[in-house]
C-alpha cells in the first residue's frame, strides 16, 4: 500500500492530501529547492535503536531477553538509583510529547493533558499469520524513519524516480513537524512488524545470509494519520471535503517488502480504535483514489460506505478522482478477533 498523500501543486497521491495546509505552490509549477537533504538527514543513528545492519528501519527490541549469564546483586542503593532512572526516562518521554505542542505557545487545558497521556500510553499489538505487530504514536526522535518511509511510498505512487525521494523527504518533514504542534488532536501512528523466527529462517535460506538473530529484530512496518476534530484538521482539505468535526483517517503507507501481510489492515483498525478513545464522535472519515482497487476493497471489508465521489472536472488539474467514505464506529473500543483480522493477500484476491 503507497503513501497516500498529496501536493497541492498538482501532483496525486492514492487518496489523501499531506501538504495541503503547508505547502503553497501555484498549479502546475514543479517545485525547485536550492538544496536537497542529504540521506543522513533522513536516517539518523538514534541512542535508543540499534538498527539492523542490512535493514535501515530494523529495530533490536528493547523487550528481549539478555543472553549474559554475569550475576548482579542488587542494593538499596541500586534499586533507588533505578527508580530515580525509570522515573526520569517517563519525565523524557512525557516531555517529548509536550515539547512540539507548546512550541505553539497555545495554553494546554487539562483535557488535552489528559489526550496527550493517552496518546503517550496508547498500543495496539495483534498477533499476524506470519509474525505480529505493534502500533504506537510516533515519538519525535521516530519522526526521520517515519519520513523516508512516506517519501518513498509517495514517490512509488507517483511513479517518480528514486532522486525526488530526498526532496519529498524534506517537504514531509515540514509537514510532520507542523502537524505534531497540533496534538492532541491529530497524531501520527507507527506500526512495527516482528518475523516468526520460521519465516526468518525460510528468508535467511533464500538470500538473507548475513541475517542474525532474525526473531529478535523488529521492522518499522507501515504509519497512518488520524485526526480527531477540526483543531487538528487540515485548511484545505482534499476533494469530497470530509467533516472538519469528525476524525479523519489519512496518509497510509505501508513498507513495500512487507506487504501482503495485514498490516495495512491493523493500521486502519489501530486508528479506529484509537479514535473511539480520543473522540466522541462516531464517524471516521478518509478518501480512496478511485483507481485504487485493493484499498478500496479493504475499506469496504472494513465497513465504510461511499459518501460522495469527486466530479469529472478534478481532472482537469491533473488530479485522480477520489471516494469519501465513511464508517460509524462502535461505540465499544474492543473489537472481536474475527473483526480485526484479516490479510491484504485476502483482500486483492
Amino acid at each position: 500500500m503507497a503513501a497516500t498523500v498529496s501536493l497541492s501543486f498538482s501532483l496525486d497521491p492514492q487518496h489523501h492530501h499531506l501538504f495541503s495546509n503547508t505547502t503553497h505552490f501555484k498549479p502546475h509549477q514543479t517545485p525547485l529547492l536550492p538544496f536537497s537533504p542529504p540521506t543522513s538527514t533522513l536516517f539518523p543513528k538514534y541512542p535508543l535503536a540499534i538498527f539492523h545492519k542490512s535493514h535501515p528501519a530494523a529495530f533490536k527490541s528493547s523487550s528481549s531477553p539478555s543472553h549474559s549469564s554475569t550475576t548482579t546483586t542488587t542494593t538499596a542503593s541500586d534499586t533507588t538509583a533505578t527508580d530515580t532512572a525509570t522515573t526520569t526516562s517517563t519525565s523524557t518521554t512525557s516531555s517529548s510529547f509536550l515539547e512540539y505542542p507548546l512550541r505553539t505557545g497555545r495554553f494546554l487545558s487539562s483535557e488535552e493533558l489528559e489526550q496527550l497521556k493517552l496518546l503517550e500510553n496508547f498500543r495496539y499489538y495483534q498477533e499476524l499469520e506470519s509474525g505480529s505487530m505493534w502500533v504506537r504514536v510516533m515519538r519525535p526522535e521516530e519522526m526521520d524513519i517515519t519520513v523516508g518511509l512516506l517519501s518513498e511510498s509517495f514517490a512509488e505512487s507517483m511513479l517518480l524516480p528514486s532522486g525526488y525521494v530526498s526532496v519529498l523527504g524534506y517537504l514531509v518533514k515540514q509537514y510532520l513537524l507542523e502537524r505534531m504542534e497540533l496534538s492532541p488532536h491529530t497524531a501520527t501512528l507507527i506500526g512495527f512488524y516482528r518475523r516468526r523466527k520460521e519465516e526468518g529462517e525460510k528468508l535467511q535460506e533464500k538470500n538473507t545470509e548475513d541475517e542474525e538473530e532474525v526473531d529478535e529484530v523488529e521492522f518499522l512496518a507501515g504509519t497512518v494519520e488520524v485526526c480527531f476534530d477540526k483543531k487538528g484538521a487540515n485548511a484545505s482539505p482534499p476533494t469530497p471535503t470530509p467533516p472538519k468535526n469528525s476524525p479523519y483517517i489519512s496518509n497510509m503507507a505501508v513498507k513495500k517488502s512487507l506487504r501482503r501481510r495485514g498490516i495495512g489492515w491493523h493500521l486502519l483498525k489501530a486508528s479506529e480504535e484509537l479514535i473511539s478513545q480520543m473522540s466522541s464522535s462516531r464517524e471516521a472519515y478518509l478518501h480512496c483514489r478511485m483507481i485504487d482497487t485493493a484499498p478500496f476493497n479493504m475499506y469496504k471489508k472494513a465497513g465504510y460506505d461511499i459518501v460522495k465521489t469527486d466530479n469529472i472536472l478534478v481532472m482537469l488539474l491533473l488530479q485522480r478522482r477520489k471516494h469519501l467514505m465513511c464508517k460509524k464506529l462502535p461505540v465499544l473500543t474492543s473489537f472481536s478477533e474475527s473483526d480485526t483480522f484479516c490479510s491484504e493477500e485476502e483482500l486483492t484476491s
